[in-house]
């Protein structure tokens, strides 16, 4: 692949890529704005995020094998169809619960283009080539969260929130737009996968079987716990906790995201020097280290607001070294079933995550709920490395490209 073949699909991947955490986070300036507007609680709000969460765990456990099946194109297409819908529908919710259950299907859009996106890398690349592509397109991943809280927040100068859902379903059609004519199939026939129902069931079971793999996909899971803690908790914290305003928020949860972005470019650096496994082990390390200072902070109120974006800078610097390296050894086990694997990997983020996010609100909302979940999140993430995946006993990727044409 050339360099400029190369860049091409990091563009349009990364713009499949985009929009899980486009969906997710453009809303989160108006979160305070919808509970006063449906006159209801801050933790019946927070379940609409849960909602967009599940649709993407549910939608990736569908599509994935699906993908895998059929192809990479099919589904997208189809599943970008479906968020184009949904998030029209949610810009006309009357109430809490309808808009609940219509982020659900809003996720199980966005799933489409989450999975394929991962599903198409694995098809080109594997080993720590498949880790520094990664992390090429967590460099989009990590802006997306940068822009959209900000995005959010501008849009909300002009328009309420149901505005924001708006402008969802316009990137909706930009992305359907990219899907046709920018990405082609990856698949080949000859590669995929035969069998119906059953033989999904037998795939499933098969990757299930294999301790390295479920304990390398714990890890993704509670380390995407971790940082969607953050992503619920953060507009509560910031707006209410300590005073920001809609567009200060949007600055500050923006600047958040340079430590993830930077971490994640840099493993690109660090893959060329030291293993997967021991960036991974090290990450989680320094990640808990960093957790439990924010805890501190958090309780104490020692250094305020500032204090606070210091460690939580670090919590996502640590996860942005995380987050390609347990994905990019977990993918590498089963390249055969690259659709199915990269569908119950995000799953386990997702579905992880969706916990996560309500349990912020059970907890209180406040800095001390956010940084707990947060800490147990990389702590567990840590022993889930240490005790399930045995960082000691897995095997080496390999250092090549897979070698298949880009047509």
């Amino acid at each position: 692949m050339s360099p400029r073949q190369r860049l091409r699909l990091i563009l349009v991947l990364g713009s499949l890529i985009a929009v899980g955490p486009l969906t997710i986070d453009m809303y989160l300036p108006a979160l305070p704005a919808i509970v006063d507007d449906f006159a209801t609680s801050s933790a019946a709000v927070q379940l609409t995020l849960t909602g967009t969460l599940i649709g993407l765990a549910l939608g990736q456990l569908l599509i994935g094998p699906l993908s895998d099946a059929v192809g990479r194109r099919a589904p997208l297409i189809a599943g970008t169809a479906l968020h184009i819908v949904a998030s029209v529908c949610c810009a006309l919710a009357p109430n809490v619960t309808v808009l609940g259950a219509l982020r659900v299907v809003q996720g199980l859009g966005a799933a489409a283009a989450a999975v394929i996106a991962t599903a198409v890398v694995r098809d080109l690349f594997t080993g720590t080539a498949f880790a520094r592509m990664l992390s090429r397109l967590l460099l989009v991943m990590g802006a997306a969260p940068v822009l959209a809280p900000t995005l959010g927040s501008e849009l909300l100068r002009w328009t309420q929130w149901r505005g924001v859902f708006a402008a969802l379903a316009v990137f909706g059609v930009l992305l359907m737009l990219v899907a046709v004519l920018g990405l082609p199939e990856t698949l080949p026939p000859a590669r995929r996968q035969r069998g119906g129902p059953l033989h999904i069931v037998r795939l499933y079971g098969g990757l299930l079987r294999d301790r390295a793999f479920v304990g390398l996909i714990m890890v993704a899971g509670l380390a995407m716990a971790a940082l969607f803690a953050y992503v619920a908790g953060s507009s509560f914290v910031m707006q209410e906790q300590y005073g920001l305003d809609e567009q200060q928020f949007g600055i500050a949860f923006g600047a958040g995201a340079i430590g993830l972005i930077a971490a994640t470019q840099g493993n690109v650096r660090l893959l060329r020097r030291y293993t997967p496994q021991r960036i991974l082990l090290v990450a989680l390390l320094a990640g808990t280290a960093a957790a439990l200072v924010l805890v501190a902070l958090a309780v104490t109120g020692l250094g305020g607001l500032p204090a606070l974006l210091v460690a939580l800078w670090l919590v996502l610097a640590a996860t942005g070294l995380a987050l390609p390296n347990a994905p990019a050894l977990a993918l590498s086990r089963h390249g055969e079933a690259a659709g199915t694997a990269s569908a119950l990997l995000g799953a386990v983020q997702f579905g992880v995550g969706a916990l996560a996010a309500p349990l912020v609100g059970v907890l209180g909302n406040g800095a001390v709920a956010m940084a707990a979940v947060i800490a147990g999140g990389l702590a567990s993430a840590l022993l889930a490395l240490l005790v399930v995946a045995r960082p000691d006993q897995l095997a080496a990727v390999e250092a090549e490209p897979v070698a298949v044409a880009l047509h």
